[in-house]
Order: structure tokens, then C-alpha cells, then sequence
């Protein structure tokens, strides 16, 4: 049974090859851009398959509007991606409190309008599955990408409680982390260097100049075949809570979680002593 899909950042990068990829094998999809004009060659090519809806996601009133017109135009909502996002690159220091703001405004309060906006539907018909975009950014963290970090850092967590709330209504959750993609508009595959920077503070230009020597050193991977997985998932009885997208980031998640394990090991006496002792304390 062909699929409906609601698709946020729909007119480039990755979301716009999952859009593609849902089309082309018969599914519909309700995609969002804040200008439909970039999805004009998808409405002629595909017709009614395909609703192109003008919407920015950190207007939750135009998400809730979207999401409805999606519903009444294809009778039900299947698959819910979150792609929408950008990176915001600069020193905790450099962040102006607007850019701070910005970044979690799309990266986390958009996907939060858009599942509230959605979940009724899915609920009613106990099923569904909702697709997060996070990133590889969202489990490991580097220099110059605070803000970026934060957002997805938030996003795991509010998918990983997410998954928790909505299983027993027969919808899933799955948390997408992409490491770098070579998309058709973006050969440079890593974020950090791609995003909105922030006003440069001299302080911090060795410590760019030192990661610029090694940023984009991982593989780029294909974002063809990267939606090709992602109807995989969907299709899918049983799909992973998350799952990388792309390789060389792996190793590199392996050593951040063993090094956290270890540092808090190392930390157990001050554990105990935080902890305190209640009985000796009453005696």
C-alpha cells in the first residue's frame, strides 16, 4: 500500500531526495518549503502526488495549517519527516542570543510543532511514523558548533521520550543521524563548515585555523542512496530507534561514548561522596 508522506525542508539537501524517492515508487507526498517555487518541477512531473505547501516551521500556527491541509488533501498522514534545519557555526562566546534563539527555534521548536500538529492524526489511526533528522552532531560535540550541537543534542532526547509516549497508539519513531552528504547544492559534506556563522571574535581564529586543516575529512556519502534506506526503514515492521546514516562517523562515536563511560567510572568516589550518607546523618 502506497504511503503518504509530510516532508519539512523539502526544496533542497536531503529532503528534497526523500521526497524524490517517495515519488518515484507511487507514494504521495505533502511537502513543505518556505518558497513551494523550488518544488515546481516535482508538481509537473508528479501532479496531484505530490501538494507543495509554503511554510517556514518556526511558525507553529502555519505548521498546524500545513499539517492540516495535508490531512484533507490525502485523507491520511503516513510517514512525518523532520528535515528542516540549518547549523549555526561560532564559539559559545561569538553567539549573539538572536542566533542562539534562531537555531533552536527551527532545529527543535519546529520539529516539536510539527509532531504536536501531526501525532492527533496518527493517534486516530493508531499508525504512523515519525522520522527525525538529527545528525551525528547530535551524539558527539566539537569546537565552533555549540548552538548546532545543542539543538540536535535536544532532539534526541525529545524523540527518545517521544518513541516512549506514542508506542502503545501503534506509531514509531525513528531518529535519522546523517554524518556528511555531498547533496547536489552542497559538495562540502561536513555541517560545521556550511552553516550560518557567527561574527568572528580574534580570540578564536587559531582554534579555526586548526580545525580548518581537518574539517571534511570524513567520506561524503550519496544522498540518493541515503533516501533509498530511509523507505527501507519506513517500510519496515520493525524499525531502529536510530540508526547512522553514512560511514566514518562511527568510530568516532564509539571513542566519545567509551570516554564518557570512563570518566564517570574514574568519578565514582566523587559520586559516593556527592551522594552523602542520610544514615549517618539521622544518627
Amino acid at each position: 500500500m502506497s504511503k503518504v508522506w509530510f516532508i519539512t525542508g523539502s526544496s533542497r539537501g536531503l529532503g528534497r531526495e526523500f521526497v524524490e524517492a517517495a515519488l518515484s515508487r507511487g507514494d504521495r507526498v505533502a511537502a513543505t518549503a518556505r518558497n513551494t517555487a523550488s518544488l515546481d518541477d516535482l508538481v509537473a512531473a508528479h501532479g496531484d502526488a505530490v501538494l507543495p505547501l509554503e511554510m517556514d516551521v518556526t511558525d507553529k500556527a502555519a505548521v498546524f495549517e500545513g499539517v492540516k491541509r495535508a490531512k484533507e488533501h490525502f485523507g491520511r498522514l503516513d510517514v512525518i519527516v523532520n528535515n528542516a534545519g540549518y547549523a549555526q557555526i561560532g564559539a559559545i562566546e561569538e553567539l549573539t542570543e538572536r542566533e542562539l534563539r534562531d537555531q533552536m527555534e527551527t532545529n527543535l521548536f519546529g520539529a516539536v510543532w510539527v509532531v504536536q500538529a501531526a501525532l492527533p492524526h496518527l493517534r486516530e489511526q493508531r499508525s504512523g511514523h515519525i522520522i527525525q533528522l538529527s545528525s551525528a552532531a547530535g551524539l558527539i560535540a566539537m569546537p565552533l558548533g555549540g548552538a548546532y550541537h545543542a539543538s540536535k543534542w535536544a532532539l534526541e532526547g525529545l524523540n527518545e521520550a517521544l518513541a516512549g509516549e506514542v508506542a502503545d497508539f501503534g506509531v514509531k519513531v525513528t531518529i535519522i543521524e546523517p554524518g556528511g552528504f555531498a547533496t547536489r547544492e552542497n559538495k562540502n559534506p561536513d555541517p560545521l563548515a556550511n552553516g550560518h556563522m557567527a561574527r568572528n571574535d580574534p580570540a578564536y581564529d587559531g582554534l579555526r585555523r586548526r580545525l580548518a586543516q581537518v574539517a571534511g575529512k570524513q567520506p561524503a556519502g550519496d544522498p540518493a542512496a541515503a533516501a533509498r534506506t530511509l523507505l527501507k526503514i519506513v517500510d519496515s515492521d520493525a524499525p531502529p530507534l536510530r540508526v547512522l546514516f553514512g560511514q566514518g562517523f562511527y568510530p568516532m562515536i564509539q571513542q566519545a561514548y567509551a570516554d564518557r563511560l570512563k570518566t564517570w567510572a574514574d568519578g565514582q568516589d566523587l559520586s559516593a561522596e556527592a551522594h552523602g550518607n542520610l544514615d549517618q546523618r539521622a544518627g
